[in-house]
């Protein structure tokens, strides 16, 4: 939904210190993360009892 997009865009300004989408524009960087990378990146050792509904493994 928008509001999670909205919710991911702010995060993602935090994480670069961006303070609006212009500076966000200008100084962000695009970092290129292989499948064990984005596997890695996953909680990992932790018993699920029920998947959310907005996130996946893949």
């Amino acid at each position: 939904s928008i509001h999670q997009f909205i919710g991911g865009l702010r995060a993602g300004m935090g994480y670069c210190g961006s303070k609006d989408i212009d500076t966000l524009k200008n100084t962000g960087k695009f970092v290129r993360i292989t499948a064990s990378g984005i596997n890695e990146s996953h909680p990992h050792d932790v018993a699920i009892t029920k998947e959310a509904p907005n996130y996946s493994r893949r």
